[in-house]
């Protein structure tokens, strides 16, 4: 057995017992649960053949297909220049002279305090900018403005020692950003980057409301069809799963950059050879 930990004390035979039954009844419950929510989905009949059917016509899927497609295109653009404006405000708050400093702060508390719908629909009505580069500029300018401050926490959570010893050895502040803060900060920032790009991802489904024909607007049309028995239900149970695995293979796709940079020899500690105990200095040996 294992030694106890300053968290917490491996559990004894009881307590293994009991959290054995509370995995039990919990297992338990979640199931009944699940049950529950089956019996009623049968029971208002949103497994009939009439709610279903429509997802086997080809015009039907290449509706869906058209609206994937328009969703990921409207989140790429959205990733990229999210990216880019949230290094250059980060750029802008880390900067030493005042003025840039606080326009970009001024900019960064701005945007992150306005809604995103609000944002999308005042560069759609007042503004008159097309669907999708209106909502690719409301979720640019809120999720680059919440990047710059992951950005600028990240690059400020690296040792200050390790400024320090950049700014001794004669790098310029590029240098020292570019080469010893940024790839510490990767690492640290990297887990908030890709939830805020999963939370992009997620706002694309705003685009409906701007009559941007997106994943969800696709499937608002066929569940508001009353040909097909108003297929609400059925829309829902195909949609989200595809949402739920864009998200999922976004956190693999971190999780492999991760591993990635573990690996990468740039990043890895240099093994540094023993001093060899009879080499002395010049200078003569060292005085008693």
């Amino acid at each position: 057995m294992t030694d106890s930990t300053a968290l917490y004390d491996i559990p004894g035979p009881k307590t293994r017992q009991r959290h054995r039954l509370y995995g039990i009844v919990s297992t338990v419950a979640i199931a009944a649960l699940l049950g529950w929510i089956l019996y009623l989905l049968f029971d208002t009949g949103q497994f009939t053949a009439a709610k279903w059917t429509p997802f086997e016509y080809q015009g039907i899927q290449e509706l869906l297909l058209r609206g994937l497609g328009n969703t990921l295109k409207a989140f790429a653009y959205a990733a990229v220049l999210s990216l880019v404006l949230g290094t250059v405000l980060a750029c802008g708050r880390l900067s030493d002279h005042a003025p840039v400093r606080w326009l970009s702060t001024l900019l960064v508390e701005f945007f992150r305090a306005m809604p995103v719908l609000v944002m999308i629909f005042f560069i759609f009505v007042a503004l008159k900018v097309q669907p999708l580069p209106a909502l690719v500029a409301g979720l640019t300018l809120y999720n680059g403005s919440v990047l710059a401050e992951v950005f600028r926490a990240g690059v400020n959570s690296v040792d200050r020692g390790q400024r320090e010893a950049a700014y001794a050895l004669g790098m310029r502040k590029t240098q020292v950003m570019t080469h010893v803060l940024v790839p510490q900060a990767v690492r640290a920032m990297l887990p908030t980057i890709i939830s805020q790009l999963v939370v992009a991802l997620k706002d694309t489904s705003l685009g409906y409301l701007i009559t941007y024909e997106e994943f969800l607007h696709a499937g608002k049309l066929i569940a508001s069809n009353l040909d097909y028995d108003l297929p609400f239900i059925p829309v829902v149970m195909v949609i989200s799963p595809i949402y739920i695995g864009m998200c999922m293979l976004l956190s693999w796709f971190a999780n492999w950059v991760a591993r990635r940079q573990r690996r990468n020899p740039k990043t890895e500690a240099v093994e540094i050879t023993p001093a060899d105990p009879g080499t002395l200095l010049s200078g003569g040996p060292p005085k008693p």
